[in-house]
């Protein structure tokens, strides 16, 4: 495995090895990120890995300081998951000067996680945009349990022509039903005994699609009032479109529930699709 931090070398490694399978990360690997790796290996014939902590996408107050750098230990999993090229460059190296242009998302980046980190999705998609034209890959790997993020994704390759397949990965979760994060690590340990809460209030909601119910606005009440009711602080939870996540409509067969809620000082996002009948 080779670890590469210069644009200029990775393009001129890259030469010859194609196809390329790309999984960009912000490093703090766990098992799900693991897992998105393995998947590419699957795709593609050299798999690289980027590890960079997007600056982009970071708003006023949270918490770009302090998100973890793991390095060495990423590297380690990474190389016993099959990664071929880690991608490891500084911020002077992707912007060697102030990034001006930026890609504008759709209005639906301003809904749901969008609401609370204003620019957050702008920020995204101008770094996941500047990596693949670094990369050039033939697919890229995103896992489901940023499923917004998946979407807005989606999208740019869709209506900018980008010859990449995206591959969305299933959301890893711990025995307790809680989705994998690097934020997990910020909970304590009583924090991390309730994060679960949220997931089993979504899959509520998805058992109640399930038998038919249609009362979306109830069904998302009744589950912000839960969590309110044992400490969190509710974003939202919301019931979404699976292919557009515009707000559920009682004809849609195909859904998602989605929710964002801080635990402390810890901001946890999960969600569920769902299927009516």
């Amino acid at each position: 495995m080779e670890i590469i931090s210069s644009v200029s070398v990775l393009r001129e490694t890259l030469q010859g090895r194609q196809p390329v399978a790309f999984v960009p990360t912000m490093g703090n690997l766990h098992q799900g990120h693991i897992a998105l790796v393995e998947q590419a290996r699957r795709q593609g014939r050299c798999v690289v890995v980027s590890i960079f902590v997007n600056p982009l996408q970071f708003g006023a107050g949270e918490d770009l300081e302090k998100y973890p750098r793991t390095l060495e230990a990423d590297c380690r999993k990474l190389q016993t998951a099959g990664a071929d090229i880690v991608f490891t460059p500084s911020a002077q190296e992707l912007f060697p000067t102030p990034q001006q242009f930026q890609v504008e998302p759709p209005l639906i980046a301003n809904e749901l996680c969008g609401a609370f980190r204003p620019g957050h999705f702008r920020g995204v998609a101008t770094i996941v945009l500047k990596l693949f034209n670094i990369v050039q890959p033939a697919c890229a790997v995103f896992g489901k349990k940023d499923y917004q993020q998946l979407h807005i994704i989606r999208g740019m390759v869709r209506e900018f022509d980008l010859p990449i397949e995206i591959v969305a990965g299933e959301t890893m979760r711990a025995e307790d039903g809680l989705a994998l994060s690097s934020r997990n690590g910020y909970l304590t340990p009583e924090e991390r005994a309730e994060a679960p809460r949220l997931y089993r209030n979504l899959l509520q909601i998805r058992e109640a699609v399930a038998t038919g119910r249609r009362d979306f606005v109830a069904l998302e009440s009744a589950a912000a009032a839960d969590l309110a009711s044992h400490g969190w602080q509710v974003d939202y939870i919301s019931l979404r479109h699976a292919g557009n996540l515009q707000t559920a409509q009682a004809e849609d067969a195909s859904l998602v529930a989605l929710g964002a809620a801080r635990l402390g000082t810890t901001r946890l996002i999960d969600n569920l699709e769902c299927s009516a009948p």
